[in-house]
């Protein structure tokens, strides 16, 4: 239906999370009138992020190059708790709250029960390392694992398998409470309803 620029363009902006078809054509027709500047403007904003930002030593958060710890995994102040997310916007819902004091780990995604591929894609290994020996990234020991996955059939999934890949260990692993939307994801929940799934974690 559209010159094959156009539809390359299209089958890009697919790739992303919850763009559908008629989104994705949106996109790539604002692209295609708008104005020179402001295509280069993106062009040069794409380069910068893929040169100037990186990922925390221990946590995964995305931070500029100069740094190796994000201000999170800094902070000596922090508790020896654990939360283990799925993925970065997830932990800046849960930072909002101002009801967690831990510190975080990204797990990089989910896996579906029905793809077992999909146990490369998750940072399990990294995690028990984490773990194991806090000592090799200057934290302090973990006493407590929150597998604060999203409450879905994927992230309850991920969820029991992090528990197999922690079990033996001496730290404890809790779930947060039921509090969340069956099927929802904790970037959407409201402040509120994250902090009672914290408070009440079991």
């Amino acid at each position: 239906m559209y010159p094959k620029p156009i539809q390359n363009l299209i089958s890009i902006f697919l790739r992303f999370p919850t763009v559908g078809r008629k989104t994705a054509t949106r996109f790539a027709f604002h692209l295609l009138n708008s104005d020179p500047e402001e295509i280069d403007r993106l062009i040069n904003e794409l380069h910068t992020l893929k040169s100037s930002v990186h990922t925390c030593s221990f946590c995964y958060r995305s931070l500029e190059k100069e740094k190796d710890l994000c201000s999170v995994c800094e902070d000596k102040s922090r508790e020896p708790i654990l939360a283990v997310v799925e993925r970065e916007t997830d932990l800046i819902s849960i930072e909002k709250t101002k009801e967690y004091k831990g510190y975080y780990f990204i797990l990089g995604g989910n896996i579906s029960p029905l793809k077992k591929d999909d146990l490369k894609k998750i940072r399990a290994k990294e995690l028990k390392s984490r773990v194991e020996n806090p000592k090799k990234y200057e934290m302090k020991k973990i006493k407590e694992v929150i597998l604060a996955t999203n409450p879905t059939t994927e992230g309850e999934a991920t969820a029991l398998f992090l528990e197999r890949v922690l079990e033996g260990g001496s730290v404890k692993i809790t779930k947060l409470a039921k509090g969340l939307p069956v099927g929802g994801e904790l970037e959407y929940a409201d402040e509120d309803t994250l902090s009672s799934a914290l408070r009440g974690r079991k």
